[in-house]
């Protein structure tokens, strides 16, 4: 890749230096503005928080419970982070911020010598500035960084397939990004890439399926590589849990995931086919060309891998028990590489299709930032509907709307002008259009919703941290979460906070409007009999913080 690069003319080297750093300000500027949002970030953040404070690196722990949703890799990336620059939000999203540049420019790096510097280009700015990856991508969770696994290991089995003197070369690459990928989230990281090529292998040349299967799973290095990056730490798990290990990461997290609706995230079957425009937006109308053309490019070989890719994903998921939006973006990455390829083509092309895309995909960069702003001011207006009373008092808590509609407003002022920008080459005045809408985004929208449903937790931790560090408090008193599960209060109390009943003299957040039943409850329980007999005199506490519908209470206990 050097040596191509080096080839390529200085104006075009420019270009996309440029654009590479465009792309790795959309990744990364603004990652602390938001609270960690719960749970996944908090569940994240917590465990790599217990991680730095016990020492342990071999293990996971949420409030000293064991914890074997995922793999070891993303927590030993966070907690480096956070051992070098703070226990803090950028901190514990800045891997994922990475891993997701590194993901736009290896895509963008596949495609340019294959289809030139524009398509290479809108490859990876349809990729890094689609909702689906602005999300994970910016969240302190496994999933940007599992995506980069996925894409640089099929992407490097695709330049094995095409064989030449690099072919042993990619193939050992691929291993190394598969074990990498199992080490962050487990055996999806080797089916992905590895169900893509096997389909593409069947689809294409059946004559050779023996050779290339033996080529495959031939290459001793590959599995050496593979397995001395995978296995240790599954070993070890293995060695310290048993069965606790098997059951709770292998059985629990992966075969019952796929076999029926965890944690009530069920869908049906066309559950993935309506989400993947919306993830894609604002680039959802390229889907049009894309899929125009999708006889074209079935019969290259390339356009069949990508197609399979994705097929693959889409149709394994749908299958799957528990659908969570993020799954269908495994299979994101061919999507965003035909879609930057189409592009490329409909930028040149002068008939009344090619325009009328240019034409829609204009107005939806314009537009973008402020149909979200829209949706936003929308349900903050009519928070009084919201059905769920804790998320009725989060969201309507005040908070301005007018910066939210500045923002919209110079962004879709931004787009524009770029767009008319003559002196820009047209795919960078896209990618910059793109990357414009993607910022006002980040920067304004999410972090207000950050500061709507945490900020009370935020507070709610950070006022139980300096409650727990006076002298007067009673000894073994902890902080604990009543009736919830909102794992970064934790995070920002800096101490574990199970989820249990309060003992006397601990600190407990809880939902306001239920403190008055759990506590009969609780009363009831303590005096054994059921919550209908219990005394008339409820035990007795003490509000330290009441925000957003949550309340930071000291239990004091039976009067």
């Amino acid at each position: 890749m050097a040596e191509f690069i080096a080839s390529r003319p200085a104006a075009e080297r420019r270009t996309m230096a440029w654009w590479a750093l465009a792309m790795g300000l959309v990744a990364l500027l603004g990652l602390g503005l938001a609270p960690l949002f719960d749970v996944d970030e908090g569940a994240f953040s917590e465990a790599t928080r217990e991680m730095l404070a016990s020492g342990d690196w071999g293990h996971t722990t949420l409030n000293g419970a064991p914890r074997f949703d995922k793999p070891i890799l993303i927590y030993w990336l966070q907690a480096a982070s956070v051992h070098a620059f703070g226990l803090n939000e950028a901190a514990l999203r800045l891997p994922s911020g990475l891993a997701t540049w590194a993901w736009v420019l290896a895509v963008a790096a596949f495609a340019w010598p294959r289809w030139g510097h524009r398509a290479a280009m809108l490859a990876g700015t349809v990729l890094g500035t689609s909702a689906g990856v602005l999300l994970i991508g910016r969240a302190a969770t496994a999933d940007a960084l599992l995506n980069l696994w996925l894409a640089l290991a099929a992407l490097d089995l695709w330049r094995h397939a095409e064989g030449g003197a690099g072919a042993r070369a990619a193939l050992r690459r691929a291993a190394l990004w598969c074990g990498l990928g199992v080490l962050t989230k487990g055996p999806v990281a080797l089916l992905v890439p590895g169900a893509a090529l096997l389909l593409w292998v069947a689809a294409s040349d059946r004559a050779q399926w023996g050779a290339r299967l033996r080529a495959l799973l031939g290459d001793a290095w590959a599995w050496l590589v593979f397995t001395a990056v995978a296995l240790p730490w599954y070993a070890y798990a293995l060695h310290r849990h048993g069965m606790a290990f098997v059951d709770g990461f292998l059985l629990r997290h992966n075969l019952q995931r796929y076999g029926g609706p965890l944690e009530g995230h069920g869908g049906s079957l066309l559950y993935y086919v309506v989400l993947l425009p919306l993830l894609m937006l604002p680039w959802t109308p390229l889907l049009v060309p894309l899929l125009a053309r999708v006889r074209a490019t079935w019969r290259e070989p390339l356009g069949r891998y990508l197609l399979l890719w994705a097929g693959f994903v889409l149709v394994f998921f749908s299958f799957s028990g528990t659908k969570l939006p993020h799954y269908v973006l495994y299979g994101f990455t061919p999507v965003a590489l035909l879609a930057g390829r189409e592009a490329a083509r409909w930028q040149a092309d002068a008939d009344a299709t090619a325009r009328g895309v240019r034409r829609l995909q204009a107005g939806l960069l314009a537009l973008w930032p402020a149909a979200v702003v829209a949706v936003t001011a929308w349900v903050a207006l009519h928070a009084a509907r919201v059905a769920n009373p804790l998320y009725r008092a989060l969201i309507g808590q005040p908070a301005p709307l007018m910066p939210l509609a500045l923002a919209a407003l110079a962004a879709a002022l931004g787009v524009l002008l770029l767009l008319r920008l003559r002196r820009l080459p047209p795919a960078a005045r896209w990618s910059a259009a793109g990357a414009t809408a993607a910022l006002a985004l980040t920067l304004a929208v999410v972090p207000w919703w950050g500061r709507q449903l945490q900020s009370p937790v935020r507070e709610a931790g950070r006022r139980a941290a300096e409650v727990l560090a006076r002298a007067a408090t009673p000894p073994g008193a902890t902080l604990v979460q009543w009736g919830l599960h909102l794992p970064s209060v934790a995070v920002y109390a800096r101490r574990d906070a199970p989820r249990r009943p309060p003992l006397p003299g601990d600190l407990a957040l809880a939902r306001e409007d239920q403190v008055d039943a759990l506590a009969a409850q609780l009363a009831a329980l303590s005096a054994g009999h059921r919550p209908a007999e219990a005394d008339a005199t409820l035990p007795t506490w003490q509000p330290l913080m009441r925000m957003g519908g949550l309340v930071l209470l000291r239990w004091h206990g039976a009067p």
